[in-house]
């Protein structure tokens, strides 16, 4: 993997939040995670362009019948 170097201006606090709920060691790593995860959000968002397009064509209600359905148990309160 190419690395850049570079110097950025961030707001203390949210980097302090960003390496603490990323639980990384480095503002570095932290940086990494959350510029992957902005990428990944906006990458995703895409999916919605597609929607009522017509670009896909099939039978949702056909293709579940092939995935094994989970039954939860319940416990009866009495």
């Amino acid at each position: 993997m190419c690395m850049k170097r570079t110097n950025l201006v961030l707001d203390e606090k949210i980097l302090e939040q960003t390496l603490r709920l990323s639980q990384k060691k480095t503002y570095s790593e932290a940086v990494m995670i959350a510029m992957k995860e902005f990428i990944r959000v906006n990458e995703f968002s895409k999916i919605f362009e597609f929607q009522g397009s017509g670009i896909w064509s099939g039978d949702i209600s056909e293709m579940r019948k092939d995935t094994k359905t989970i039954k939860s148990k319940t416990k009866k309160n009495k």
